[in-house]
């Protein structure tokens, strides 16, 4: 139990801390594909043309700052979502005797005992089955925990310059909560759940990857080795699930593009908000299919090097707490 518990803490901790260090690394690419994702397809109106162009215009109206628009609430988004995550990943895999990321193996695993006649629980045979209960559980559960988080990060960085409705982050809770109740920071939440199939993906894929990489050896994996391995898991996991980002995103902003239809006078015609089905319909009759990945260039330059900054991060943290106890 006190095993169990010291993980626990140290899962804690060195997710708290990459995901500190990821989310100030990459906060202007985050900035850069909040922005592709949320933009209108409003025939008439210029929009962001690209990464480049998209760069460049934060740059020339808000300076560098823009780039760093949001970035106290990805922060405060990133580390309880990191720790929380990192904290029931590996609880769960500790809990059927599996050492977790950059820890060691202690002691025999205790899968679930073998069962009469000869069946076998597929944990017990398969590990690949065990990391993809633990990042689906993780995920569901630093999903639904941190979600007003990543809601009022989203609204931050996609208000317009001449409509700036939040001044800091704790404006942008209470405005959000005073005009739209508390619902509104659980909108997206469906998307955003899908999105479990992303680490479904990602971590059994990088675990995998790990294993092969590590062959017959003793030695612990190098520094670049783990960030190969997390940057071709995160990238296989992001262009396989993105289409439930660009949904996310576009439930969460306030006034969705896909949400107005311009009439043949010019004059915009107004919609109730709709849910997922109605979303994804209305952005593939206006987009067409690429719509759905819209932002996917930006958001690999962003996701692959801020999941390897994350995980190099962790399972070094981790390695530096379980060498100190």
């Amino acid at each position: 139990m006190q095993s169990g518990k010291k993980w626990n803490a140290h899962s804690m901790i060195a997710g708290a801390g990459g995901g500190l260090i990821a989310s100030i690394a990459t906060c202007p690419l985050d900035v850069v594909k909040t922005k592709l994702q949320a933009q209108r397809a409003i025939h008439g109106q210029q929009g962001y043309q690209g990464v480049i162009d998209t760069v460049k215009t934060v740059v020339r109206h808000d300076g560098l700052r823009g780039l760093y628009r949001g970035l106290g609430p990805t922060i405060l988004g990133y580390l309880p979502t990191w720790a929380i995550y990192f904290t029931v990943y590996d609880g769960i895999k500790t809990r059927f005797g599996e050492a977790p990321l950059g820890g060691t193996q202690s002691g025999d695993r205790i899968y679930p005992a073998a069962q009469p006649k000869g069946y076998q629980p597929t944990i017990r045979e398969h590990s690949w089955s065990l990391h993809i209960l633990s990042a689906m559980t993780a995920g569901a559960a630093s999903t639904t925990c941190t979600m007003p988080l990543w809601v009022i990060k989203t609204r931050f960085m996609t208000q317009s310059r001449r409509e700036v409705r939040y001044r800091n982050t704790f404006d942008a809770a209470a405005t959000i909560y005073r005009t739209e109740g508390l619902r509104a920071f659980y909108r997206g939440l469906l998307p955003s759940l899908f999105g479990i199939t992303h680490v479904a993906v990602q971590f059994p894929l990088y675990e995998q990857l790990k294993v092969w990489a590590q062959r017959e050896s003793d030695v612990p994996l190098r520094s670049d080795t783990i960030l190969l391995c997390s940057a071709a898991a995160k990238m296989t996991a992001s262009i396989a699930t993105y289409p439930h980002e660009v949904l996310r995103t576009r439930l969460q902003t306030e006034r969705l593009p896909i949400a107005d239809d311009a009439s043949s006078d010019g004059m915009i015609k107004r919609h109730v908000r709709r849910g997922v089905v109605y979303t994804t319909r209305k952005i593939i009759e206006k987009e067409g299919w690429t719509g759905l990945y819209k932002g996917l260039s930006i958001n690999l330059f962003r996701t692959v090097p801020n999941s390897a900054v994350t995980m190099l991060t962790y399972e070094l943290l981790m390695r530096h707490l379980s060498s100190q106890t």
